[in-house]
């Protein structure tokens, strides 16, 4: 027992770069080198002495346990880096941090291929159900990187995963660093709010310069009365990844699909669906042939709405109807039939207001305090950070920041960043981060669910209270990670929650409930053209994955040629789709999939969004387990019930009713 108490000890030792509780390290471009040369040399430790302990000594004291805390240590600085890649404004820090996830990947990929460690954590006999599930996953990990086969074939693997992750660091790099901008007069935007004009660069003819964040676009293409300016507008916005992104996802497919015959599997389909729920591309396949044979009729119905107001509007009988078209005409039968103007739905939510109303409304709903922590340091002058507490206890339990606007060389989408993961084996408590594009004007409708969404994501993360920090939070199956945040999406337009604003901001403009009822209202229409989008972009990332090598760009234009819009030439979106090339390959299906669990695990709260007893039994069940308990079953406890998806089918046909029992 000596022995494996030094062992322990040992593994246990401290990184140099710890940072204080809550804190996101972030060193001096200069010094990431060295200190990712430090962490990946903790990692090679703790490896050497595992890979020496004598199997029958294998435990999760001995195992599990100093693996846990290593690994939560590395994913610190490792996880904390790829924010900065992500976010930091000076370049350099952008380009050193990116250099060393691909080292500590290399060393990761290389780790997960050790038959030793391997043997050890088979050697592990659970102490219960938690383990149990931690080493299953961790054993699906190992023969994911290829432990099983012979060595020639490990080093060829390992070769194949470190050319993927270079890929998907340049993919996202391409976008993410894309400053093209497009010229247009005022005269050409006409229809183009105010506020969003002010904001947009102009050059020395007073001419407005006008990017693809979605500050920008959005705005135009939503209100845009010039037809060739937002023809102009979408083409540019579906070619920003441009030729080289378009090589590299041909590559990306032609070497997943190596490794997965490698593997043993017939397709990159198969081998990344069977650690999901759904278990193998077949259910996929079903689920989004369901989908697609409930929403057909309803986008027809809808285009033909929206085509007949292009005819109306322009003097045109028998106009065609286009992609660019979409978004602008959908604006505009909103605001006639159902009096929704977006820009007043902006006005009602002004941005910091609507932050600390947000705030308020999960403070209650999970019962925990929000406390702004100004002595953490950030990254640029926009973000801020926060410490959450246990309202009962007092207990700190987490903290996170919010990176919320747009800049050059910022991740250009919506996402929750883990940076530190929950263990309380280990006394580690999580940090996470919430990097957004929003205006600073305020929210629209969409912003405002998307801000709940992602939010939902940190409350996943910093409520997390797992043993392993290996399943803490977020890391769940890929098909059910969305289920909790698109479960809180609701909570923005209820009217349950919208009581508490006139207690967060007395000066605000008090709600306008019948724009709330607008909103709802209006919210239904679309949901066809939405979620045949969604289904389309399922079935080319399935097919892109399937047995077949496929010509990405072809694939999509022969797909999207076949929808009721048809493609327009030129065009390159999957140069763009982003989560296709990182972890949503074969995976895009789990937005609807997981859809499915959190419209049903919504119904929970009906008659009383804001009650706190639900909540808590959200939070205690859902939200603190992370994946160390199957994710089925944490759902099967909190709806005591079976799941059922009657309410997914109803909410993409626009049948679902909206707001149940409001008080």
């Amino acid at each position: 027992m000596k022995k494996i108490s030094m062992l322990i000890a040992c593994l246990w030792a401290p990184l140099a770069i710890a940072a204080e509780r809550g804190e996101i390290v972030q060193p001096a471009a200069a010094d990431v080198p060295r200190l990712c040369d430090e962490a990946m040399a903790k990692v090679k430790g703790t490896v050497a002495s595992l890979e020496k302990l004598p199997l029958a000594e294998a435990s999760p004291a001995t195992v599990l346990k100093p693996w846990s805390h290593t690994m939560g240590e590395l994913v610190e600085f490792w996880w904390g880096g790829g924010l900065l890649a992500n976010t930091h404004p000076d370049q350099q820090v952008r380009q050193v941090n990116e250099a060393c996830d691909l080292k500590i990947s290399a060393l990761m990929n290389g780790v997960m291929q050790s038959e030793a460690l391997y043997q050890r954590f088979k050697a592990v006999k659970p102490a219960d159900a938690i383990d149990g599930e931690t080493i299953k996953g961790l054993l699906t990990e190992f023969e994911d990187k290829g432990v099983n086969l012979p060595a020639k074939q490990r080093q060829e693997a390992a070769k194949l995963f470190a050319r993927l992750d270079k890929l998907q660091q340049d993919f996202a790099r391409n976008v993410r660093e894309n400053k093209t901008k497009l010229t247009f007069t005022e005269a050409q935007l006409k229809g183009v709010p105010e506020a969003s004009l002010k904001s947009f660069k102009r050059n020395g003819k007073g001419d407005y310069l006008v990017g693809f964040d979605y500050p920008e676009y959005l705005p135009l293409m939503e209100n845009a009365e010039n037809e060739a300016v937002r023809r102009e507008m979408y083409y540019g916005y579906q070619r920003r990844g441009g030729a080289k992104n378009l090589a590299i996802l041909q590559e990306v497919s032609q070497l997943r699909k190596r490794l997965a015959t490698m593997m043993g599997y017939p397709s990159f389909a198969a081998w990344a669906t069977r650690s999901n729920m759904v278990g193998k591309p077949e259910v996929v396949l079903d689920f989004l042939g369901k989908v697609k044979d409930q929403v057909v009729s309803v986008e027809k119905k809808e285009l033909a709405e929206l085509a007949a107001d292009k005819a109306a509007h322009t003097g045109q009988a028998g106009v065609k109807f286009n992609r660019w078209d979409l978004a602008f005409y959908e604006s505009r039968v909103k605001k006639s039939r159902y009096q929704l103007d977006q820009e007043a739905v902006r006005a009602q939510f002004p941005t910091e207001p609507t932050i600390n109303w947000m705030m308020a409304v999960t403070s209650r709903l999970y019962g925990v305090e929000f406390r702004p922590n100004t002595k953490l340091p950030v990254w640029h002058e926009d973000v801020k950070g926060y410490d959450v507490f246990d309202k009962a206890s007092g207990d700190y339990l987490s903290s996170f920041y919010m990176d919320l606007f747009p800049r050059d060389g910022k991740y250009k989408h919506a996402a929750a960043f883990t940076v530190k993961q929950a263990s309380l084996l280990s006394g580690s408590t999580p940090v996470s981060s919430l990097v957004t594009n929003f205006s600073r004007k305020g929210f629209d409708e969409d912003e405002l669910e998307t801000l709940f969404h992602e939010f939902g994501h940190i409350m996943h993360g910093v409520l997390s209270r797992t043993r392993y920090t290996l399943n803490a939070g977020t890391n769940t199956k890929r098909d059910f990670v969305e289920a909790p945040s698109q479960m809180f999406e609701e909570w923005s337009r209820h009217p349950d929650t919208l009581k508490l604003w006139s207690e967060v901001c007395a000066t605000c403009k008090p709600i306008d409930m019948a724009l709330i009822g607008k909103m709802n209202e209006a919210r239904q229409f679309g949901q066809g053209s939405k979620y045949a989008r969604q289904w389309m972009y399922a079935a080319y990332d399935m097919a892109l994955a399937g047995a077949v090598p496929q010509n990405p760009l072809r694939l999509w234009v022969k797909m999207e040629s076949d929808s009721p819009l048809g493609h327009l030439k030129g065009t390159e979106f999957p140069g763009a789709f982003g989560h296709i090339v990182g972890g949503y390959a074969a995976g895009y299906y789990g937005y609807m999939w997981s859809e499915v669990l959190a419209l049903d695990m919504r119904s929970a709260f009906a008659g009383d969004f804001m009650n706190p007893e639900v909540g808590m039994r959200f939070r205690k069940t859902i939200l603190e387990n992370g994946s160390q308990i199957p994710e089925m079953d944490l759902v099967r406890r909190f709806l005591g019930r079976e799941p059922s998806s009657e309410a997914f089918f109803q909410e993409i046909t626009g049948q679902r009713k909206l707001v149940e029992g409001a008080k």
